[in-house]
């Protein structure tokens, strides 16, 4: 992550002034980043879903954790150094409303690693608790 983007907890001033990784156009501090500082919750399943991928990219594992549903969260969970999570194109969404209890966001993440540039899609399932809205699970998708 030699960019100068978001670091693992280190959510400084020079952090909160960039654009935000999950590519909503908004600063990371107007954005993904007080949801990862717990200062909000998310409204939307897309909002949580969007806070997801920018924790991948700034290596926030213990935001993904914290809103991963306890009946599928795994016990740890290790983000590999060696990805760089750069692009997120949101492609369909179902309920995930403020009004809803569950909802579907499918997209696309862009990533750059040792192997080089990939990506993956997935249709990731929400639900909406006491506790906000959390991550259920997902399904690979192929073009």
């Amino acid at each position: 992550m030699g960019d100068g983007g978001p670091r693992p907890g280190g959510h400084t001033g020079a952090v909160t002034e960039t654009r935000c990784p999950c590519t909503s156009g908004l600063t990371y501090d107007e954005c993904c980043g007080p949801l990862h500082r717990q200062d909000r919750t998310a409204g939307t399943a897309e909002q949580l879903m969007r806070s997801r991928f920018s924790a991948f990219a700034v290596g926030d594992a213990a935001h993904l954790l914290r809103t991963w549903h306890a009946s599928t969260r795994p016990a740890v969970l290790d983000l590999d150094p060696d990805v760089r999570w750069y692009r997120l194109d949101v492609l369909a969404t179902s309920g995930g409303g403020v009004f809803d209890t569950d909802g579907s966001v499918e997209f696309e993440a862009f990533h750059r690693g040792p192997a080089g540039p990939g990506s993956m899609r997935e249709l990731s399932r929400f639900a909406r608790g006491p506790e906000g809205w959390q991550y259920l699970d997902g399904d690979a998708r192929q073009d």
